[in-house]
Parts: C-alpha cells; structure tokens; sequence
C-alpha cells in the first residue's frame, strides 16, 4: 500500500495525529520504566534469605516492672523452649533477618582506612547460625566456645582491651566476594570499625540484612560470636510443627515469667510476609497504571478510528466505487495507524531512557535494559492494531452506493 496518500491525510488533520502520537509516547515512556520497576518489586520480594523460613518461629517478649537477672532469665527460657517436642534448635538474638530495626557496622580491611570497605550488619547470638538453618559453603559455623558476653565485650572495649572482645566471624559470601575479589576468604582479617580484628572461619551462601535500604548490598551480614539477652528468640522446629510449638513456646515463657508481654509471636512466613507488604502495594498500584494508561490508549485509538471513519464516508464511498475492496479500506486504516503509533513508540522509547536517567540519578535505580524497549514497542504495537480493527471494519462495509450519495 502506498504511504503517501496516508501521509498526505495526516497532514490535514495535524491537531488530532499529534495527540495520538504524544498519548502513545507518553503510555510508551511510563509503562517501559513502570513495567521495569514491578519486575524490580517482584525479583525484591522473592529475594533469598539463606535461612530456613519454613522452619523458624521468632517470640520477642517486653518485661514488666522490675527485671530479673537477664543471663539466667535467657538460660531459664532456652532450656524451656529446647524441652518442647519438635524443637530442633533455639537462639537469643540481638535482631532477625526481614526485620525493621538492624544493628551494623563499618568494615574495614587496614584498620588505617579513612573509610570503611562497606557496611555490614551483626548477627550477635549463641546458636545463632544452627538455629536460622544458613547454609555453609566454606570454613565452619560458630561453636559455644567462640562466644563472649555483650557486657564483657563492651567493658573491654570501652577499656581499650582486646582480651574480652570477640575475635572470629563469619561472612556472607557476597560480603567475601566483595571484600576479597577472586581470593578465598577463610582465615582473612577483617576489622569491626579500627578497634576490632576478627578472623574469618566460616562463610555461608546468603544471610539477608534486617532493614535493606540497597538491595545490592542486601547479603552484607555477619555473625559474630556474642551472647545476648535481648528477650528475642529464634525457633526452629520440625517441618509442620510451627503452630503447635508457638503456642506450646508461649505458654513456657509465660510459666517461667508471667510478669512479660509477647510484643512478637509469629511463624517466618508472617515476617517475610509483613516485612515486602509495601513492595506488594507499590507493585499493584504500578501494574493498576499500566493497564489504565494502555486502556486510555486503547480508547483514544478507538475513539480517532470511529472519528475519522465518520469524516471520511465520502472518501471511502469514493474509493470502493472506483474498485477498493474491504480489505484495501481496511489495510489502510490499520497501517495509519501503524504509522502514528511508530512515530509515537519512537518519541517514547527516549522519553523512557530520560526518565531512566532521572530515577538512576535522584533514586539510585538501575539503567533500564534495552529489553524493554522491544517489548513495550511490541504491546503498543498489538494493542494499537487491535483497538483500530473495530473502526476499520466498519470503514470496510460501508457500501459504496450509499456513501457516494452525495456526490
């Protein structure tokens, strides 16, 4: 079919082919970043924790009043919690991973650095690695003997001691790999701020951070041999044993302590559940504007094919009388717009890369990959011919004898 004669009609209708451009440009730019940022949400909320989830039970408790001894209220509740049946392991914990508070600190390779290498968060706790069910990968995980007490800790470093102070640690393997870049981490130091020397003996394939504000650096997280008593524990139980074992954990701390409030009592899924709520709205609502900016589109295509259909009775009168068949009427409108939505996609795809730019440089997202600039080319594509096929078709059957009429 020849382009000119189309080309020629848009010229006379400036005003209206315009908009559509603009409108296809527009739905373009937004649906390729919004489209990238779900596929973000979504590969986010499935990211690994390296902790048995479907294992785990967390009970955080607040006392009331005047507090016991915390060292043998902790060895009086972990001796009731590993008496229950189908209680594999236990561990008081300073903080949990999908958590929304998170202990961390600097890491450093010379303790002489001005900056730290990066920031990792601690893990303190006995049993904590058994307990969370990580997987090792390399060295091994940390026995009762490593440990030191919190207090003894901070006494000594508030001394300016050495002796006191927890000397071993194990990584994450995204931290090893980026802290030691092609080398084996095992038996490598690393220092806690300049103060701390710890060595590595153990490194386990992932351990998500408690608050995660960089998803790159969301597997930073360590574990270091501190005891705490922090009123939080970790549960980890036979397989479909969770519910029983909750309530059964409630009722022992509660004979153990009555004066205590359970201000967290839940199984794993409900953590990691609450904790990617917010990327499950954000994804919603970005995936609800998409299909209302392709629906909008849709309907402004339709809503110019039946315009334009009804401005040109007499030219399609004219044209099937001097022999065009319905399909020639009906290729016309479709490569119209074909046209229209080409130029729109085109405008599109680099209103896309700016903004792109915009939200990698105010909002630290990732460059869009080029993936999606077909992909978005392609959906406009279908759906532009798709809403233009109604209005063509009507074009395509009106019969000549009584569009020509007039004539």
């Amino acid at each position: 079919m020849a382009i000119r004669p189309i080309l020629s009609t848009l010229r006379r209708h400036k005003t209206t082919a315009l908009l559509v451009v603009l409108e296809i440009a527009l739905t373009c730019a937004i649906v390729c970043n919004a489209v990238f940022l779900v596929s973000q949400r979504i590969e986010r909320i499935h990211m690994p924790s390296g902790v048995a989830e479907h294992e785990l039970i967390q009970v955080a408790l607040a006392e009331i009043g005047a507090k016991p001894d915390e060292h043998a209220r902790t060895l009086t509740d972990l001796a009731a919690l590993r008496a229950i049946p189908g209680v594999t392991e236990v561990a008081s914990v300073n903080q949990i991973p999908f958590g929304r508070s998170s202990n961390n600190s600097g890491i450093k390779l010379d303790p002489k650095q001005n900056k730290p290498t990066l920031n990792a968060t601690n893990y303190f706790g006995e049993n904590i690695g058994q307990t969370l069910g990580v997987q090792l990968v390399a060295g091994r995980l940390l026995q009762p003997e490593d440990y030191v007490s919190i207090k003894d800790a901070s006494k000594a470093f508030k001394e300016g001691k050495l002796e006191g102070l927890p000397r071993l640690v194990v990584i994450t393997e995204p931290m090893a790999q980026r802290l030691f870049p092609g080398q084996p981490a095992l038996g490598k130091t690393i220092w806690l701020g300049s103060e701390v020397p710890l060595q590595i003996v153990g490194v386990v394939k992932h351990l998500v951070r408690p608050s995660i504000w960089n998803d790159a650096e969301a597997q930073y997280s360590m574990m270091v041999p501190m005891q705490v008593e922090d009123n939080q524990y970790l549960i980890r139980t036979a397989p479909g044993e969770r519910e029983r074992v909750l309530a059964a954990a409630i009722a022992a701390m509660k004979k153990n302590n009555p004066h205590r409030i359970f201000w967290q009592k839940r199984t794993w899924d409900e953590v990691r559940q609450r904790f990617f709520d917010g990327d499950r709205s954000m994804t919603g609502l970005l995936i609800g504007v998409c299909v209302a900016l392709l629906v909008v589109t849709a309907l402004g295509i339709v809503g110019l094919g039946s315009f334009w259909v009804a401005q040109r009775r007499r030219q399609i009168g004219v044209r099937r009388a001097l022999g065009a068949t319905r399909g020639h009427i009906l290729r016309y409108f479709q490569t119209e717009n074909f046209l229209l939505a080409t130029i729109g996609i085109a405008l599109g795809m680099v209103l896309a890369y700016g903004i792109n730019l915009f939200l990698m440089v105010h909002y630290e997202l990732p460059r869009l990959p080029a993936v999606y600039f077909p992909i978005g080319a392609l959906a406009l594509w279908l759906i532009g011919q798709a809403a233009v096929l109604g209005p063509a078709m009507r074009a395509a059957a009106v019969p000549p004898v009584v569009a020509t009429r007039s004539v």
